[in-house]
C-alpha cells in the first residue's frame, strides 16, 4: 500500500513560498500513490511523468530554500546543502524507476519528504522568523 501524507499546519516554516512548495511536494507524492497499483504501460508512463515532475519540483524547492536560508544567514547552510546534494545523488543514481518499482519509489519519496519537512524545517524555522536563535 502506498504512503499517503497529509499536510499538517505544524509543518509550516513561516515562509509562504517554502510552505507552499512543501505542501505541493507532499500532494505530488499522493498523486504518485494514485498510479502505483495499475500495471499497464499507460499507467507506467504516467507514473514516470509524475515522478519526473516531482524531481523538478524538488530541484526548484531546494533552490528556493537555499536562497531564503542564505538571506537569513542560516548558520547550518552547509548542512542543508549536503542534504540537497544527498537527495540529488539519490534521485540521479538510486531512487530511479530503473532500480525500484513504483510502490517502493512512492513510499520512499513520501517518507523522505515528510522527514525533510519536519527535520529541516524545525532547524531553520527560527532563522526564517528572524529570531535571535538564528
Amino acid at each position: 500500500m502506498p504512503n499517503r501524507v497529509q499536510w499538517n499546519p505544524g509543518y509550516g516554516v513561516g515562509n509562504e513560498i517554502l510552505d507552499n512548495q512543501h505542501r505541493n511536494i507532499l500532494a505530488q507524492c499522493n498523486v504518485l500513490a494514485d498510479w502505483v497499483v495499475a500495471t499497464d504501460q499507460a499507467s507506467d508512463l504516467k507514473f514516470h511523468e509524475l515522478f519526473n515532475e516531482l524531481m523538478a519540483r524538488a530541484r526548484e524547492h531546494f533552490a528556493s530554500e537555499e536562497d531564503v536560508l542564505t538571506r537569513c544567514a542560516y548558520p547550518m547552510l552547509e548542512e542543508h546543502q549536503n542534504e540537497r546534494d544527498e537527495f540529488d545523488y539519490l534521485a540521479a543514481n538510486i531512487i530511479t524507476t530503473e532500480n525500484f518499482d513504483k510502490l517502493e519509489l512512492q513510499r520512499f519519496l513520501a517518507l523522505w519528504w515528510i522527514g525533510h519537512i519536519i527535520g529541516s524545517g524545525k532547524k531553520y524555522r527560527a532563522c526564517i522568523a528572524g529570531l535571535p536563535a538564528c
